[in-house]
Parts: structure tokens; C-alpha cells; sequence
């Protein structure tokens, strides 16, 4: 899977219909990488940075950013682990055991899993006795699944693999894919893929964060060069229609904020279509995201989540307050580097994933600790960074109200809980 970058002066060109993009939704200026966590030997070095520019495609109305490094820079040797997030896990094991049930998994059955990381969701299908196959293209993650008794190939997924998967008897009953599609720089290759991986009444289920939530909770910091694209079910049934693909399903998930999970099948299989598709996509509808002037305004939105985390980190200097961070999450690092924040603003951020502690938050430099370091230091403030899993953090964090201290979420607007939501 390759993917061409932009050239100086080079006008964007849409991932999905080739289309030139001129519409911006939001310019979040020049950022490092979102997960290249820097050792603190590094600290001098040179860091690259990238333009993040969202735009929206006027022809087809998919919301992408622009190009700007290849995906073997970013995933082949990736900082994130799925299994360190308990809701997630439970997330995903409620899925497994979903699946199962409506579509009669049983040992007979093929389950692949796109991107499938650690291990975290096959390995529920293992338990069952289905058999599973993972295709994960970062080999130090594969290696975690491969270790937990969940094979795994390791290569990028798209056309080619799954014509190679196909051929070694792996046509899939069932192909999952939580929050990949949103990584791909090739989304027509990809989604053709998910065609030749299905058996004729096989189904594909894809998760992503809705567009729609993005914009009216205005998550902008889910904008990171490795997210290439920002999903409405409006804009995927295009691509999908375009694939040889049917949309069957939608259900809502409250999992990033707000996420969609997509049932697609061959458009003869004999999978009916539930009245849901059609109620989200006349949500969308009434939110203007059919037109492309439906998309304008999010850029004032996302300065005032600026303004408002920066005037919340001074008044705490100014009263002599300390502010210690808690997960070294993608979206905390595009929110940070928006802000200009530092560790002149944030002490350190803590992280429960062994791969992201004793490093510095790319761009931020801030330190990355355990978790154990923000008991220690007893901070007047912890700012979550990844709001999705505020409750998780507040319930496994008693002790900071305790000492006096407080929670702070900054999106869409600050906030500042004092006990359990």
C-alpha cells in the first residue's frame, strides 16, 4: 500500500473521486506525527513536521486531510496498544459475542480482523473456539497477538493481501475493521479488498468515529496526520456503492466520542437492509453534511477550544498551580501542539502503555510517566487528554479529589469535575 505525498504547490487531490480539494474545515497549522514518542536522548534533534489541513471534498464529501508521509513512517513500528484500555476490551468482547450470535460463528466459521493490533478483539473469538486470522502491518504489535495465541500476518491491508488471503483459505464470514478505515491513504483499494475477503453471505463490519459528532463536539484533536480521512455515512456509502458493497446495518456505538459500526455485505446476499441506515443518514442530512457548505464555521469553533485550554493553563501559573496530564493519547498531542502547550504548562502526562512512558509527547516534549507518578506528585489539576475514556479515568483516579485536586476536560470547552462524573 502506498500512498503519493503533496509537493510544494501542489493542489490536493480527493482520496475517493480524484476530485481537486479547495474547501478547508480546518487548518491545525504545522504538527509532528502524532504517536513518533521521542526518547529523551533525542530531545535536541531535529522533529519533522506537516502541514494538518482537513478539507472537505466538494464532489464527494469526504472530509481528509492532506498527504504528507508515507504510512510506512507511521504504522510499522507503532506506540499504540489496544488491550490498554479496559472499556475498549469490554467494547470489543460485547462485539465478539454480538457477532457470534447473529451471524451462527461457529468452528466452521473464517473471522479476520483488519489492523488488528494486540490481539485485543480476536482473541474473544478464539475463546469461543472460532478460528481467526489478524492482519496487522506494525510487526512489533503483531508480535504481542501472535504471543496470546492469535495468528496474525503482518502486511498492510488492500487489494493484493486479500486476493493472497483469499487464495490460502481465508475468505471471511465475518471481516471486522474498528477505527482502520479512517488510517487508509488508499480508501478505494482497501474497501475493494473487503470485497474479494468476503464469502457471498459474508459480512464486513467497520467502526469509526461518526463525522457528525466531530463537528458538533467539536473534536477536532481526532485530526492527526495518520487519520487520512473523517467518516459520515454519507461519504462511505459512496465509496462503498463504488466497491461493489451494500450497506445493510448501522448502529450507533458511544465508543470515540461517538461511533458508527457499518454492516456491509455483496449487494446479492440475501442480508435485508434495517430501517437504521436511513434514520442516520437523514441526521446527517438535517446537520447539512450532504452539502459542502454544511461544513463551514468548525474552524472558529476549534479556536475557541484553544483559547479556552490556554486561558485555563494560565490562570494556573499564575496561582501557582500544578497541572499533570493523564494519557499520552494521539488526539492530547494534536490539541497540545495546537495550543503551543509545554511542560512549562503541563508537568508531565501519564500513560498506562509501557511503549509511551520514559519518552516525550512528540512536538509538546512533555514527559511521559506511570501512572503511579501522578499519585506521587498529587497535581492540583489532571487534564485528560483522551475525553473519550473520561469516566474510566476519574473512577481508577479516587485519590485526586481526595487530595483537593480536580479533573479538567478541555472539549469541546473546559470543564472541571471535582468527583466521579
Amino acid at each position: 500500500m502506498t500512498s503519493d505525498t503533496l509537493s510544494p504547490g501542489q493542489a490536493p487531490i480527493c482520496q475517493s473521486c480524484g476530485a481537486t480539494l479547495t474547501r478547508t474545515m480546518v487548518d491545525l497549522g504545522l504538527q509532528p506525527l502524532a504517536n513518533s514518542y521521542i526518547p529523551p536522548e533525542r530531545a535536541d534533534a531535529y522533529e519533522p513536521v506537516y502541514p494538518l489541513h482537513a478539507r472537505v471534498c466538494d464532489a464527494c464529501l469526504l472530509v481528509q486531510v492532506d498527504a504528507v508521509a508515507p504510512p510506512e513512517d507511521i504504522f510499522v513500528d507503532y506506540a499504540y496498544f489496544s488491550s490498554f484500555s479496559d472499556s475498549w476490551l469490554a467494547h470489543c468482547k460485547r462485539y465478539a459475542e454480538d457477532m457470534a450470535a447473529r451471524f451462527a460463528l461457529d468452528a466452521q466459521s473464517r473471522v479476520v480482523e483488519i489492523a488488528s493490533n494486540d490481539g485485543y478483539m480476536l482473541q474473544y473469538f478464539v475463546a469461543m473456539g472460532v478460528p481467526v486470522m489478524g492482519i496487522e502491518p506494525a510487526a512489533n504489535v503483531a508480535a504481542t497477538a501472535i504471543a496470546k495465541g492469535v495468528p496474525t500476518e503482518v502486511a498492510f491491508f488492500g487489494e493484493a493481501t486479500a486476493r493472497r488471503m483469499v487464495d490460502s483459505g481465508w475468505a471471511a464470514d465475518l471481516l471486522a475493521a474498528k477505527n482502520v478505515l479512517a488510517h487508509v491513504p488508499d480508501i478505494n483499494d482497501f474497501v475493494a479488498g473487503v470485497r474479494e475477503m468476503l464469502k457471498s453471505e459474508g459480512v464486513f463490519t467497520v467502526e469509526f468515529p461518526h463525522l457528525l459528532n466531530l463537528i458538533q463536539q467539536v473534536q477536532f484533536d481526532t485530526i492527526y496526520h495518520e487519520h487520512f480521512t473523517y467518516l459520515s455515512l454519507l461519504a462511505v456509502r459512496t465509496i462503498a456503492e463504488r466497491q461493489g458493497l451494500r450497506i445493510f446495518d448501522v448502529e450507533k456505538q458511544p465508543t470515540h466520542g461517538g461511533s458508527l459500526r457499518v454492516f456491509m455485505a455483496r449487494p446479492d446476499s440475501a442480508h435485508a437492509v434495517t430501517p437504521n441506515v436511513q434514520a442516520v443518514l437523514d441526521e446527517e442530512i438535517a446537520a447539512g453534511l450532504d452539502r459542502p457548505d454544511g461544513y463551514e464555521g468548525f474552524d472558529a469553533r476549534v479556536r475557541a477550544v484553544r483559547e479556552g485550554l490556554l486561558g485555563f493553563l494560565a490562570d494556573a501559573k499564575d496561582k501557582g498551580e500544578r497541572v499533570v496530564a493523564y494519557g499520552a493519547a494521539a488526539k492530547g498531542n494534536t490539541l497540545l501542539n495546537y495550543c503551543g502547550a509545554t511542560a512549562a504548562d503541563i508537568a508531565f502526562v501519564v500513560d498506562r502503555n509501557p511503549a509511551k512512558q520514559n519518552r516525550l509527547l512528540p512536538g509538546s516534549h512533555i514527559p511521559v510517566r506511570t501512572v503511579d507518578a501522578l499519585v506521587e506528585a498529587r497535581p492540583d489539576h489532571v487534564l485528560i487528554l483522551p475525553w473519550n475514556i473520561k469516566d474510566e479515568v476519574i473512577r481508577q483516579l479516587p485519590e485526586v479529589t481526595g487530595w483537593g485536586g480536580d479533573f479538567v476536560i478541555a472539549v469541546p470547552e473546559i470543564r472541571v469535575v471535582t468527583g466521579a462524573l
